[in-house]
């Protein structure tokens, strides 16, 4: 960066321009392989969890692959089941 600062009095700010949108590139890049890290490590968790219930349930593992649709009738499906645990 400071050496991107000192070059513009020389009159290179193309070479200023395109070298920080080159780095603001590159760490976009390395931000979202890192959440997509997390995200992947989350879902191995909850995997985990899922598989390892007394009752297995194994309809959901993977629905993170499944079409949007798929999954919003599952959530919705789980959502309504949970509701009618939860009344007395």
């Amino acid at each position: 960066m400071v050496a991107c600062t000192a070059l513009v009095p020389f009159g290179l700010t193309n070479v200023v321009n395109y070298a920080l949108s080159v780095a603001a590139i590159v760490i976009t890049s390395v931000v979202l392989i890192q959440g997509y890290r997390d995200t992947a490590a989350i879902h191995a968790k909850l995997d985990e969890i899922i598989v390892s219930m007394r009752e297995p349930r194994n309809g959901v593992v993977g629905l993170e692959h499944e079409e949007p649709e798929r999954i919003a009738a599952e959530v919705e499906r789980l959502e309504e089941e949970a509701s009618d645990r939860a009344e007395p």
